[in-house]
């Protein structure tokens, strides 16, 4: 019984180090860039858009076009930010590839 009881305490303390990785992700801010820098996109570690900077340049597009820079930007900084989470998670795992919103069962 001392076996389990140890696990369940290091399945505990894991939840723990769990919740700070996500809270420290939450506080993570990442930037996506498209079209050589025309649009600039800043995004928050709970994937919340902070800020659009769309350059003179981009602005003398049509609208389609820029529309698709500000996706694209937004796309980049989304994969930034899997990227800066992994890093976090794998710290707090030990190189476990667990994903963002794991939970534990308790």
């Amino acid at each position: 019984m001392n076996n389990f009881s140890d696990m369940l305490s290091k399945a505990k303390a894991m939840q723990e180090k769990m919740k700070e990785a996500q809270d420290q992700i939450k506080k993570i801010e990442v930037e996506g860039m498209s079209g050589g820098n025309l649009v600039k996109v800043v995004l928050t570690g709970d994937y919340e858009l902070k800020s659009i900077e769309i350059s003179e340049e981009a602005r003398k597009e049509k609208q389609d076009i820029i529309n698709d820079l500000i996706i694209a930007a937004y796309n980049n900084a989304k994969e930034n930010l899997k990227k800066k989470s992994a890093e976090e998670l794998s710290k707090v795992t030990g190189g476990l590839n667990l994903p963002f919103d794991f939970k534990l069962p308790f």
